[in-house]
């Protein structure tokens, strides 16, 4: 009998759904649902939602899609892990029931409640202690609920991230991990529990946050409920939970200090490891305890987030030809401008504010636009080299915090599947990139894996774990690249400081 893991990928745009065999460490089927980008509403400029019955809806036909492709049988599904969009908010009543819909992470709205919390609470607790200001992240979402909604926040009972919500409705127990908490800034690092002084000043009680677990533990088994409605056998254990970063850097076996992982999908991140808890006095880049973290073992992951990334190229796809014009398409027609889009710059900062930039509302600006000489190549290419530029920008921020960034990993998928953007990314950072078969989903189900037992060791994890392709790094063309960044920064700069004058 075959011993598969299921693991679950509950992004922004979609829900990908994948069997693992454990033997092997294979992928036997996976596959993403809807076939186009799941909705996110905003009623206002800067609101970001989403309904979390959408996502269960699509994780129960992602379930049921993998089931029946790989013929699974009675007992062969061992275990479950599950992988999702970080800093969502979902609030539900004592019945489990959804009272709003999540507010997830690319929402700036609650910007105002984490200053003030900030202020209130000073750098020098805040840094240290939460390794973070409490910005845009959930529990400022919180607050805003409390301030703006109180009828609804009158009946809360437990308020969770994305992927506790999805193992609620697996398994009918709500839980979260530290990983999580740290997350939503409700953790103290020096305190090994949650803040206290941030739940009083936010005035959020305690009784709201679940209880923490381990990312790699029994986590909750699949309810009679559930089993009804997924046909997945009652009793399988959820064993992993993870937000998608540390999942990511996960699915690259990156759990080692000095080890970084990249994605470029709907947000872009640079995630690198470290033992020490070390932080960015101006908060542009974020420390979360790391998937492997214990008190005797410690582990942190520090995380370079752009949101305007693969959102931009999927915006321009829309723009430029819809169904007609494919990311293939567009990444050829990208490889026929030259190297800087003939000073055509992009910036791509368009999808909410950007912690980088201190949270300020930039948006997206498309500058230097010549009508006569500029057409869809350039318009693309631009694109492109502006979220590498906007990466570059927080990777040197991750630098000057002391990190060493020589070898970064990534997914092959999303914008990494195109050489000017594998290419930009490589030279005008100076790193080594090294690209792998695998994605969130996979991540999920080897951590599953993991926190079932299943696999005994880190090493027998990621037996299958295939590299496809290293990119060097050519110093001799390094200072074109600078070139195209230093002319993107100038430009970045002077618009910040129009914004602000």
């Amino acid at each position: 009998m075959r011993k598969l893991l299921l693991g679950i990928d509950l992004g922004s745009s979609s829900v990908k759904v994948c069997l693992l065999d454990a033997k092997t460490g294979k992928s036997i089927i996976a596959k993403a649902f809807p076939a186009v980008e799941m909705p996110i509403q905003s009623t206002q400029s800067g609101w970001a939602e989403q309904d979390p019955e959408m996502w269960w809806g699509y994780v129960k036909e992602g379930i049921a899609f993998v089931r029946q492709a790989a013929d699974v049988q009675m007992g062969e599904i061992s275990a479950i892990g599950i992988a999702y969009q970080m800093h969502g908010l979902v609030c539900v009543d004592k019945s489990h029931q959804v009272l709003r819909s999540s507010i997830i992470w690319c929402d700036s709205r609650a910007v105002a409640q984490g200053e003030k919390a900030f202020q209130s609470l000073g750098a020098a607790y805040c840094l240290p202690h939460l390794l973070n200001s409490p910005g845009n992240f959930t529990a400022s979402k919180l607050r805003w609920v409390i301030e703006n909604q109180p009828e609804l926040a009158e009946q809360i009972y437990k308020i969770m991230l994305p992927g506790d919500y999805i193992a609620m409705k697996l398994s009918g127990e709500i839980l979260t991990s530290e990983t999580g908490l740290s997350e939503g800034i409700f953790w103290d690092f020096k305190e090994n529990g949650l803040s206290e002084p941030l739940l009083a000043e936010m005035q959020i009680p305690k009784e709201w946050i679940p209880e923490a677990v381990p990312s790699f533990s029994l986590q909750g088994k699949v309810s009679a409920t559930a089993s009804a409605e997924t046909g997945l056998e009652a009793g399988i254990p959820i064993a992993y939970r993870a937000g998608d970063q540390p999942n990511n850097a996960f699915s690259l076996q990156v759990l080692h200090p000095g080890e970084l992982a990249t994605t470029a999908g709907t947000s872009g991140t640079v995630y690198g490891v470290a033992n020490t808890p070390v932080y960015d006095p101006k908060s542009r880049v974020n420390t979360f305890v790391h998937v492997n973290h214990s008190p005797s073992t410690p582990s942190y992951g520090v995380l370079l987030c752009i949101n305007g990334t693969g959102i931009l190229n999927s915006w321009l796809k829309r723009m430029l030809g819809g169904n007609s014009l494919s990311y293939e398409d567009m990444n050829t027609l990208a490889s026929k401008a030259p190297l800087g889009s003939d000073k055509l710059t992009f910036l791509p900062f368009g999808n909410g504010v950007e912690r980088i930039l201190q949270n300020k509302p930039v948006g997206a600006h498309l500058l230097d636009l010549d009508l006569l000489k500029h057409g869809q190549g350039h318009l693309l290419r631009a694109a492109q080299e502006g979220i590498v530029s906007a990466l570059t920008y927080g990777f040197r921020i991750m630098k000057d915090m002391g990190m060493t960034l020589a070898t970064v990993k990534a997914g092959h998928a999303n914008m990494f599947l195109s050489p000017i953007f594998r290419e930009t990314f490589v030279q005008m950072n100076q790193v080594n990139l090294e690209l792998y078969d695998t994605d969130g989903a996979q991540g999920a189900a080897r951590g599953a894996g993991l926190g079932a037992g299943i696999f005994t060791s880190e090493e027998e994890a990621f037996i299958g774990l295939t590299k496809l392709q290293t990119l060097a790094p050519n110093p001799a063309i390094a200072d074109r690249y600078d070139e195209v960044y230093q002319a993107w920064l100038a430009r970045l700069e002077q618009l910040t400081a129009d914004t602000q004058s």
